[in-house]
């Protein structure tokens, strides 16, 4: 970003950039406290993260508040107006994984009123490659890296594969035992929560593309098959 000739301009926008990293560093904890919680069954923290969800509620309106005193003191254009509309989606993308971190709270909850299941291990795996992608995400957009936001991008296809194929192991599961069904759905919601969260990696990688370079991206998202495609496969249950 250049200079300009008002100092206070380059430190409001600086404070914007600021506030997207400090908001992307505490979801990426509250996700990561929801997952732990789910793999060691730990109740208090999975409340815990319920709770912070109003805090990273307050860190998106901040943000909202700089972005609209901007908007109305400095007519802002050009990569400075990108910016701002890139802190406006991010920082939305961002809100709503929290409130994805918070789902996976509460079914983990709710999952240790059961015996643990086996696909949680494979839930474990997915959320650690979603993980990944929102760290690289965010310091893609704190270096202004397109090529790196891109490959976060292209691993949204990854995701969607094992998301598929967590749903046939679940689902294969339920067939097999009446008794798995509760916990089982359970790790469905928890799995499509995670998915969600690569999705809103992806969205925030498009829109780091757009800050850098001012265009969209003109390829189709990758993804993987989809879920009807993967249920038409399952075998039948034997009698």
């Amino acid at each position: 970003m250049s200079d300009h000739i008002v100092k206070t301009y380059d430190e409001e926008l600086d404070r914007i950039s600021n506030s997207i990293v400090q908001l992307g560093g505490f979801i990426e904890d509250q996700l990561a406290r929801a997952i732990h919680s789910l793999v060691h069954r730990d109740s208090d923290l999975a409340d815990s993260v319920v709770d912070d969800d109003k805090k990273a509620d307050e860190l998106e309106e901040d943000i909202n508040n700089q972005v609209i005193r901007i908007l109305a003191l400095r007519q802002p254009m050009a990569v400075d107006l990108r910016l701002i509309t890139a802190a406006l989606k991010i920082s939305s993308d961002l809100e709503r994984i929290g409130d994805h971190a918070a789902n996976v709270a509460k079914r983990a909850h709710a999952l240790n009123q059961f015996e643990p299941v086996k696909p949680i291990s494979a839930v474990s795996r997915m959320a650690q490659i979603v993980q990944k992608m929102i760290k690289d995400v965010l310091d893609a957009f704190l270096e202004r890296d397109s090529e790196r936001a891109m490959e976060v991008w292209r691993r949204d296809e990854e995701v969607d594969e094992m998301y598929n194929s967590l749903l046939r192991e679940l689902v294969t599961y339920m067939m097999e035992d009446p008794r798995n069904i509760s916990p089982c759905t359970n790790l469905l919601f928890v799995a499509k929560n995670i998915e969600r969260v690569g999705d809103h990696a992806t969205n925030m990688a498009e829109t780091i593309n757009f800050l850098v370079h001012g265009t969209n991206i003109t390829e189709n998202r990758p993804k993987g098959e989809t879920d009807a495609i993967k249920l038409q496969n399952i075998p039948p249950k034997n009698n």
